[in-house]
């Protein structure tokens, strides 16, 4: 749970850039390919992604409105990439203009629950990361280059020159 806004922004910033960097990776070919009947496809993922952000926002109070809600997919993966850009934006911005490190432990109806605020931003963070962690093993079954995150992939350790672990 977080307890301090600037932690969140930080930790979001970092996390938002690591999302972008997966999503820019994903060509057009591979974006809608399916490499399993349960298996969501990269591009629908990464609209879940997207979406999320409306959805948990709005119904944090952070935003207004789930303006994702009824929308459907952008067929480029670059308007993906910039539809998510601006809505994670947007959420920072609400999380600086509405909320206070005070207010986090404030409770507000979730899902069928009561959940926390700090608890919220640490569910946003970790959901995107377990889904970016989805999407690097289809990228890796798809033959897309995976970006290193939380340090070196594979293939970064071979332009530096070092063997990667097996």
């Amino acid at each position: 749970m977080y307890r301090s806004i600037n932690d969140f922004l930080a930790d979001w910033k970092y996390e938002s850039e690591a999302t972008t960097k997966i999503f820019s990776l994903i060509t057009l070919e591979t974006s809608k390919e399916k490499i399993h009947e349960n298996v969501r496809s990269l591009q629908r993922l990464a609209w879940h992604l997207t979406q999320t952000i409306t959805e948990m926002g709005t119904r944090a109070g952070l935003l207004d409105q789930d303006a994702l809600e009824h929308e459907q997919a952008p067929e480029s993966m670059e308007a993906l990439v910039e539809a998510y850009s601006n809505y994670s934006i947007l959420l920072s911005r609400a999380v600086q203009l509405r909320w206070t490190d005070s207010s986090l432990v404030e409770k507000v109806p979730m899902y069928g629950d009561s959940w926390e605020k700090g608890k919220i931003l640490r569910i946003l963070v970790a959901h995107q990361s377990h889904h970016r962690g989805q999407m690097t093993v289809i990228m890796r079954m798809l033959g897309l280059p995976v970006p290193g995150l939380y340090g070196p992939s594979k293939e970064e350790w071979a332009e530096m020159g070092i063997p990667a672990m097996d």
